[in-house]
């Protein structure tokens, strides 16, 4: 494989990412270094998480080295992780394995020992940017350490999307509230995008089994706040300043604002639970 993605959240106001672009460099001259992100926020798993198993799949054969790790230094495994259309190289703290599922599943693990006199604080540069540039030169990752149960690597809670019986109080300005005995959708934030756009961990498979359906208005609940959306396909499905409920390029369902932010109307972030219900079909 001579492709290595490379996903952190070293910000880019310093040298952390160069020096690793440098490692990987000398060890496997002229591999192509596709670069995901390095705005992933300080020690988010979850956020890096999410970008790297949304993104693999579009790429090339590659190595994925992911670098999000809070836990640098301590007890955690590094790891080196096989799947069927890829590589991952990064912290077992839950960053890799749905990376991993999109490639097809962990086929096989390995941890790879820390060298003696590493510096504690950049495994990045010194752990796993040399792990990553030695399988993308050739060399088979199961030779890099010892092997690990794929079972028992270190997976995050899945985040909420379940059926609940509506809210009540959750009817649309001027209603009563939630009809006796309709059921609502409960999903997590999953990520809030730079634009604003709010993605959750439901499906419109979820959504459709709670009656909601393209072209209809929903409720929109966050804590006690309420409002009303067009379940629509795109940002213009609605007017500008108005909210919309859309099936994302990433098959999950999202809010946006046309040309604002929904994070910021809704007032929520990564982890919070909102609550999304039908209403009735939307003024043509």
């Amino acid at each position: 494989m001579g492709c290595v993605s490379f996903l952190t959240d070293y910000g880019l106001g310093d040298g952390f990412v160069a020096a690793c672009h440098g490692v990987l460099l000398r060890h496997a001259p002229g591999v192509r270094i596709i670069d995901i992100s390095h705005l992933v926020p300080a020690g988010d798993v979850r956020r890096g998480s999410v970008v790297l198993a949304q993104t693999v799949g579009h790429l090339p054969p590659a190595v994925h080295l992911a670098v999000v790790d809070p836990g640098v230094g301590t007890s955690r495994r590094a790891l080196v992780v096989s799947a069927p259309r890829g590589v991952l190289v990064g912290p077992d703290n839950g960053l890799l394995p749905p990376a991993a599922d999109v490639l097809g599943g962990v086929r096989a693990a390995v941890a790879l020992a820390v060298p003696d006199g590493v510096p504690a604080t950049f495994h990045g540069r010194d752990v796993f940017a040399p792990a990553a540039a030695a399988v993308a030169a050739g060399r088979d990752p199961a030779a890099l350490g010892e092997q690990v149960d794929p079972g028992e690597l270190i997976r995050l809670p899945a985040p909420v999307a379940r059926l609940v019986d509506a809210d009540p109080a959750a009817g649309e300005a001027g209603e009563a509230g939630a009809t006796a005995g309709a059921v609502a959708v409960e999903a997590e934030v999953v990520t809030v995008d730079t634009y604003g756009n709010v993605q959750v961990a439901a499906d419109a498979a979820l959504l459709a089994s709670a009656g909601m359906r393209p072209g209809h208005l929903l409720r929109v609940a966050v804590g006690a706040s309420v409002t009303t959306a067009v379940f629509g396909v795109t940002f213009a499905s609605v007017a500008p300043g108005e909210l919309v409920v859309y099936v994302d390029s990433a098959g999950l369902v999202a809010l946006a604002v046309n040309r604002g932010s929904a994070a910021r109307r809704l007032a929520v972030a990564a982890g919070d639970l909102l609550q999304l219900s039908a209403g009735r079909p939307a003024p043509s």
